[in-house]
């Protein structure tokens, strides 16, 4: 075995049929000797040696495919955005999730701008007297935007890794951090109204907004859809639902990560800069509708409902 591990370290096609053949038989057999050692020998040397052994053994024979073009395209052409609509309730649930306390935050700091210190807590009175002062925030110098771009997608990615991971407490941080994001940002337009400042700030978001929060809310959905698993195993154990629903969590954030990449590089370039507003527009609508048509209409099966 260890011959044969040595000449298929570097490429396994090194070994001839018959050789595989030898593998998998002294696999077998080898595999019986560490069930016998660890039972009779368990704190001898014998024992961890084979059971790095096997280990070895294990990588090279069931090592997975690796990645190439073709799978990548057939993961975006087909499995990722049946994957999406599979999710899609959990995705909703978190679109609901964050978009109410927006609008309830909204109406009261508009109403009332003095909830702002209510919702966001007395840190927020720099940004208030500087809103008072009727000036944004937003403008993004064009030397450093491309570094800002950088640290927006960076943030957008965190935020969006924050939001799955929080199907791991049972949903509870995935609620807490859209409830807290939606009240956040709805709290701010509250108070840019109550300004007459929320014309400017809504001309920077609208250009990268659809993309950055549709994902925001697929990673919600994730959370969501983690977290049910855990309360609501079903038929099988809560370990297998979890690892189930994990694994095809983690393919919607990974196969999403490009997608804030784009919303970062609009946000850092074009939301910051003199473009008119109908252009600004025009690219967040035309991004929105373009990615909502690829997650809803793309790899749909003959038997698939819509």
């Amino acid at each position: 075995m260890e011959t044969l591990l040595q000449r298929a370290r570097s490429d396994p096609g090194n070994l001839s049929a018959p050789e595989l053949d030898e593998l998998g038989l002294l696999y077998r057999t080898i595999t019986a000797d560490l069930a016998l050692a660890q039972r009779d020998f368990p704190n001898q040397q014998v024992t961890l040696y084979l059971n790095q052994l096997i280990g070895r053994a294990h990588a090279l024979i069931y090592r997975s495919e690796p990645l190439r073009w073709r799978q990548l395209m057939r993961f975006y052409r087909i499995e990722f955005p049946q994957l999406y609509r599979k999710l899609l309730p959990y995705t909703l649930a978190a679109f609901v999730l964050f978009w109410a306390p927006a609008l309830a935050a909204f109406w009261s700091v508009a109403v009332n701008p003095d909830w702002i210190y209510v919702i966001e807590g007395p840190g927020i009175a720099d940004l208030v007297e500087q809103v008072e002062q009727g000036r944004l925030w937003t403008d993004i110098a064009p030397g450093v935007r491309s570094a800002a771009a950088g640290f927006i997608m960076t943030n957008n990615i965190q935020v969006m890794f924050l939001t799955f991971a929080g199907g791991m407490t049972a949903g509870l941080l995935t609620l807490w951090v859209l409830i807290n994001n939606g009240l956040h940002l709805g709290a701010i337009f509250g108070l840019l109204l109550a300004h007459d400042l929320a014309g400017g700030l809504a001309e920077f978001v609208i250009a990268h907004g659809v993309v950055e929060l549709s994902v925001i809310f697929l990673a919600g959905g994730c959370g969501l859809f983690v977290g049910d698993g855990l309360l609501r195993p079903g038929l099988y154990s809560r370990r297998d639902t979890l690892l189930q629903r994990t694994r095809t969590s983690v393919k919607l954030i990974l196969g999403s990560a490009p997608f804030l990449v784009i919303a970062g590089v609009i946000e850092g370039f074009l939301s910051p800069s003199a473009a008119p507003w109908p252009i600004k527009l025009f690219v967040g609508v035309a991004t929105g509708a373009l990615l909502y048509a690829y997650w809803l209409g793309v790899g749909r099966q003959p038997n698939e409902t819509r």
